[in-house]
């Protein structure tokens, strides 16, 4: 049995569960890696100059056990995160530190634990394979899957399950992620794919569409309502796009932070109106390495009551941080809120207290979401409420140039990434609600 009698089931219309789980699964398959070998080999060198397309590779893998509770899934595509730019330029460490300690947790978990990392925090697929215990997921159900991984064995996820102890990332802090022709997920990663779309735009949304929801949306997060100013930084990318698209679906002002032109036009393709382009305003928020300028932070609220009719933010949607951040807490009104989620600029954030802790403001850390916030995001996406912001696909083969454009913001919106799916367009079930919805499916396309 081949990855070519897996495909020829998944493109053909008269498959039934039962085929599925009667095809044989190859004992080995093709994906994304890392080397544990390789650690060391960016050192000495700024973190621009390290090149994922030296340090990422094809490689042919065994195919992992399945395990209780578990899903093997065959991958039409997947898409690249910041997380898999990280895993590949080995920052801010090595995602091997991950696999050790995971595979020290139990006899099971040491399967994470190998010389290599299979990379990936994104998918869109059909299950081929369900382990003991699962009964909401079937051989031949076309999926796609969030990367939350957690035990729930301790108390402290069941109100959260972000807060369970042995909370990971699939595929960044767990092993066998969606970068390869076949997955191994925990079977409460699963989610319906939305059937509008193709394999490749169903796989873009996952990760970022869900930290977005939590982030702004959720009562974990900022619980966004209507008429709420939003300051989106980088609102036309992976992340912002996301968060851009919510303000607008739940009757908030997003006010955009772009860096050129171009991605200001993005914005007002998804029906942005306020726009703020900090290159060619000039904003420059530290006078040098060590020292922020609060000229510029006034500079920044000032142009942003511009936009709100002299209010001032209710909700910072952060990301990029060290950069940012003292802005970010500067311009946001008495009583508001700055969520924060990655440091794409840093992590060392500094800001002024005074304007924290006088006006009453609160800093809320937000990380991807839990089952239920997945969900309710991926609900969204299936509904056409929420649209994908795929701009470019690449081959399995070429996944490290897709990392380096990634690295290197040489992309717009979600970069994806064909597994076994042998040309984009396919997967697509539901066609009259695809015709609806099909210029907000291509908006980031048509750049």
């Amino acid at each position: 049995m081949t990855v070519k009698d897996i495909l020829a089931a998944i493109q053909s219309p008269d498959s039934t569960s039962e085929d599925f789980a009667a095809l044989q699964i190859p004992e080995s398959y093709r994906a994304i890696t890392v080397h544990k070998d390789e650690t060391e080999m960016f050192a000495g060198l700024a973190t621009r100059d390290k090149d994922p397309r030296k340090s990422i590779h094809l490689d042919e893998v065994p195919l992992p056990e399945l395990g209780p509770g578990e899903a093997l899934v065959a991958v039409m595509a997947s898409s690249v995160n910041y997380n898999s730019v990280w895993t590949s330029i080995f920052e801010p460490l090595s995602t091997f530190g991950f696999l050790e300690r995971y595979g020290r947790t139990n006899e099971l978990a040491k399967r994470h634990d190998l010389p290599y990392h299979i990379i990936g925090s994104d998918l869109a697929g059909v299950v081929l394979r369900t382990g003991p215990g699962v009964n909401a997921w079937r051989p031949g159900d076309e999926v796609v899957a969030h990367c939350l991984s957690v035990e729930l064995e301790s108390s402290d996820g069941h109100n959260d399950t972000m807060l369970d102890p042995e909370q990971r990332i699939w595929g960044f802090e767990t092993n066998f992620g969606g970068l390869a022709e076949i997955a191994l997920v925990k079977s409460n990663q699963l989610m319906p794919k939305p059937d509008h779309l193709s394999w490749e735009e169903a796989a873009a949304p996952g990760l970022v569409n869900s930290t977005a929801y939590r982030q702004l949306v959720s009562r974990n997060g900022a619980g966004m309502k209507q008429g709420d100013n939003v300051l989106i930084w980088g609102a036309s990318g992976g992340l912002g796009s996301y968060a851009t698209q919510f303000a607008l679906a739940g009757g908030a002002n997003p006010i955009c932070v772009v860096s050129s032109e171009q991605k200001a036009d993005i914005c007002r393709a998804m029906g942005a109106e306020a726009i703020i382009d900090r290159s060619a305003e000039g904003y420059k928020f530290w006078k040098d390495e060590n020292t922020q300028d609060p000229k510029e932070w006034k500079r920044f609220g000032k142009r942003i009551r511009e936009f709100t009719g002299g209010e001032d933010i209710d909700i910072v949607f952060e990301h990029p941080g060290r950069e940012t951040f003292g802005a970010s807490v500067y311009v946001t009104r008495k009583g508001g809120t700055i969520t924060t989620c990655a440091s794409t600029s840093g992590y060392m954030h500094e800001y002024d207290n005074r304007y924290l802790w006088m006006s009453l403001k609160r800093i809320i850390g937000s990380h991807f979401a839990n089952y239920r916030e997945a969900w309710e995001a991926n609900r969204l996406i299936a509904k056409g409420k929420i649209h994908p912001t795929l701009s470019k696909v690449y081959s399995l083969e070429d996944t490290g140039q897709a990392a380096y454009d990634v690295h290197r913001n040489l992309h717009q919106g979600k970069v994806g990434v064909l597994c076994m799916a042998p040309e984009e367009g396919l997967g697509v079930r539901d066609h009259e609600k695809r015709a609806k919805h099909i210029d907000a499916i291509n908006r980031f396309r048509n750049i």
